[in-house]
């Protein structure tokens, strides 16, 4: 009888030869276990003795030139660890604990943006005033440098042409700049020129006082005139968060549609990240080539169509509007779209 079940190759012993080969000439290793390294902090600090408080204090003593945003973002990034646990800005540290810092952090100093003139040959001024600029930002160009000595940042331009921009702001990295535009989007961006300007131009966007008109192609149809879904970061885009997500308003209006394509003028009640790309999406229409948020890609268009076209807003009583023009490139696709 055969007990060989259906489906299951048969396996056969080696003979006497095959085994006495296998003996003289293969050797069988086991693998080496390789431990897990932690990687060399860059920065340990022990508590010393008569210290009892946060633990981002006792970083701010250590750097005290470190300001407070990048403090905080040590943090968010899970830069700082406590006995070998994932330190929190509100933890409380006492004497003999460890806490390690996984980068060197920089100083505001460091974090000053370097005067780039390539950087400035990419961008055009659209309007330059006594205490702030307005520049044409291209796509694909970053709008401030992550880290200390980097270059090809709006930032790096502005430090050029208007170096006194490089040590305005909350975050040096901004070299000025009152606001940012994703890497992708071309655009208006607003810099002051000094601490004063820059406090007042940032409440201004924090109060809902600068208007912003953004233009998109879009494939689709737009599901709505308008979108409020509260938003949410996960990670490197948004989601829409009707729980925990922070207020987002956009309005949109059809400027004109050819076959699936619409160009959508766009009108940024709030200024989330990621907000319009977002709400586009969410509506059924999203902005082509941004693949992030349900757009495909635009075959001889590289990245997505997403232009800040206008910024409006008074300042010292004086009433300013600048429009950005588009660049060559989303010009030629509106064209060739039939959507100019």
């Amino acid at each position: 009888m055969n007990s060989k079940k259906p489906g299951v190759p048969e396996v056969r012993t080696p003979d006497g030869a095959v085994a006495k080969f296998v003996d003289e000439h293969l050797t069988v290793t086991q693998p080496v276990q390789t431990p897990r390294l932690r990687p060399t902090p860059a920065k340990s600090i022990t508590v010393a003795e008569g210290f009892d408080g946060r633990v981002d204090k006792l970083i701010s003593e250590h750097y005290p030139d470190l300001g407070r945003k990048r403090l905080a973002e040590l943090f968010a990034e899970g830069l700082v660890r406590i006995n070998g646990k994932l330190g929190k800005k509100g933890d409380f540290v006492a004497p003999g604990d460890l806490v390690d810092l996984k980068v060197l952090p920089q100083s505001r100093s460091e974090e000053t943006p370097v005067a780039e003139a390539a950087a400035f040959a990419r961008i055009s001024v659209l309007l330059t005033h006594a205490d702030f600029v307005v520049v044409n930002k291209p796509a694909h160009m970053p709008s401030q440098p992550l880290r200390a000595g980097e270059t090809g940042t709006v930032a790096n331009a502005l430090a050029f042409k208007f170096p006194e921009c490089a040590g305005i702001g909350d975050d040096l990295r901004d070299g000025g700049l009152v606001h940012r535009l994703d890497i992708g989007t071309s655009g208006a961006l607003l810099a002051a020129r000094n601490e004063s300007a820059y406090r007042t131009l940032r409440e201004a966007f924090s109060s809902g006082q600068v208007h912003k008109e953004y233009l998109a192609v879009v494939r689709g149809r737009l599901g709505a005139n308008d979108c409020a879904a509260p938003l949410t970061q996960r990670g490197d885009h948004v989601v829409a968060d009707y729980a925990e997500g922070l207020s987002a308003y956009t309005e949109f209006t059809v400027e004109k549609t050819a076959g699936d394509y619409s160009l959508v003028r766009c009108v940024a009640r709030s200024g989330r990240m990621h907000q319009i790309r977002a709400h586009l999406s969410l509506t059924g229409a999203p902005i082509i080539g941004d693949t992030r948020y349900s757009g495909t890609a635009h075959a001889g268009f590289e990245g997505f169509f997403l232009h800040a076209e206008t910024l409006a807003f008074t300042h010292n009583g004086e009433a300013i509007r600048v429009v950005a023009p588009l660049p060559e490139s989303h010009a030629a696709l509106l064209t060739s779209l039939k959507l100019a």
